[in-house]
């Protein structure tokens, strides 16, 4: 139940009275139709707000109930800012006696690791480099052109079509890990310009949905490899994933598909998540449930990835070539998008929702790639997943920067840090 008080003004009269509840209360609050949460001790009531919400109602659903202060910092590039929209919904805070961490998480680990964001601050490593992402932007464009030249100028034989094809799998997984830069605001200092850039990339150069991504990718982050929760592990029994999951279908007698082969059509299934269709479906079914404004922005999603479509079908011939040429760029691409994708997250821990803080829940479901120049540029830095998952909005570049930092504290609290080569890692999905 809440308590309430009154603060007394400079002129001696109280102001409006704070109400106090305990976490027993809040963490009752976590239903589709009642959502609370907590930020920096003060108590937000997000049920209305949560289908206004910029980054999806769910992503922030799943933290209701829960101490959201990480979270929050995390994905806001602008905190002060996003405190305007919060305010009206403040209804207390947390009463004084209650401890700032729910669950009985380790109160120092959190405190320590939010020291360590604030150093990170402090070096500057949230600041983006804009000649790094110019360039990086300017080498997938340089790809596009050379590729629509060549059509130009050498038709299409087997060996301009085999480069061809080398060339746009290049520049399109390439665009892929620059969208996500766009999508995890790290680049520009305003919100808005990374969200317009974004749009440009995956809609215009990889003929996807901002809005899609963003519903999914965000649910992910916040709550990587939990059943429910993280959409990339929700494989529509395709696949049963993590040592819980295998169990709970066997109990059931539930056998969609044979899980003792999975290892072997896990294969044929990486096309599957590549293939266009898949984002302007999930924004049909989005669109029936959203705002005016978030309608919108779907709308102009959708005519980005037309814009896209006709811009590859330009750079092939017309009837079945063009069809066959898409799809093997898919086919290829989407192999490396897969394979890249799985790898930090796959071999790790999944299973339901635990409640650990911040560093420990991603550190559980994440784990990283040894660094070398070929591994940074092919992995477009997501060898540095864990540095990534911590904090989603730091440019890339900076990551090798705060990797020795979040090794340190996971050492002090004897959290594993787990980093393998490329090879292992590809090896350890099929394992």
């Amino acid at each position: 139940m809440g308590k309430g008080g009154e603060k007394g003004g400079e002129s001696g009269e109280p102001e409006a009275q704070i109400r106090f509840y305990t976490w027993e209360e809040i963490q009752k609050h976590n239903l589709r139709t009642d959502k609370w949460l907590v930020i920096e001790r003060k108590v937000y009531n997000v049920t209305k707000w949560a289908n206004r919400h910029p980054g999806g109602h769910r992503v922030i659903s799943h933290c209701a109930g829960e101490d959201a202060t990480d979270a929050f910092q995390a994905f806001h590039i602008n905190p002060t800012l996003v405190q305007k929209f919060l305010k009206p919904l403040l209804i207390g805070e947390l009463a004084p006696g209650e401890p700032s961490q729910d669950r009985d998480k380790n109160s120092q680990l959190v405190e320590d690791f939010r020291t360590l964001r604030k150093t990170a601050e402090d070096m500057n490593l949230f600041r983006a480099n804009p000649l790094f992402f110019s360039l990086y932007l300017g080498h997938i464009i340089a790809m596009e052109v050379l590729a629509w030249l060549m059509v130009s100028y050498f038709g299409t034989g087997w060996i301009t079509t085999l480069i061809l094809a080398c060339i746009l799998t290049i520049s399109q997984a390439q665009a892929g890990w620059l969208q996500h830069d766009f999508g995890h605001l790290s680049v520009f200092k305003k919100s808005s310009w990374n969200h317009i850039v974004h749009k440009f990339v995956i809609g215009h150069l990889k003929g996807a949905s901002a809005n899609w991504w963003n519903h999914r990718h965000f649910q992910h982050h916040a709550k990587p490899n939990i059943f429910k929760k993280d959409p990339d592990v929700n494989m529509l029994h395709i696949f049963v994933l993590g040592d819980t999951q295998p169990v709970e279908y066997g109990k059931k007698k539930l056998k969609y598909l044979p899980y003792n082969h999975q290892h072997e059509y896990f294969f044929l299934s990486e096309y599957l998540p590549c293939t266009l269709p898949f984002p302007l479906k999930a924004n049909h079914l989005l669109f029936q449930k959203t705002s005016l404004k978030a309608r919108t922005r779907m709308l102009l999603d959708n005519y980005l990835v037309s814009i896209h479509l006709k811009s590859q079908h330009r750079e092939t011939t017309l009837g079945k070539e063009k069809k066959v040429h898409f799809h093997r760029l898919r086919f290829l691409e989407s192999h490396w998008f897969v394979w890249v994708t799985q790898m930090n997250h796959i071999p790790m821990e999944i299973d339901c929702e635990k409640h650990r803080d911040w560093l420990s829940s991603q550190v559980a479901a994440t784990c990283n790639i040894e660094q070398s120049f070929f591994n940074d540029w092919f992995t477009g830095h997501l060898n540095f997943q864990i540095e990534h998952h911590l904090f989603p909005t730091m440019p890339r570049h900076n990551f090798w920067k705060v990797k020795p930092l979040v090794k340190s504290l996971c050492a002090k609290y004897g959290v594993q840090y787990e980093e393998k080569p490329l090879g292992k890692a590809f090896v350890d999905i099929i394992g």
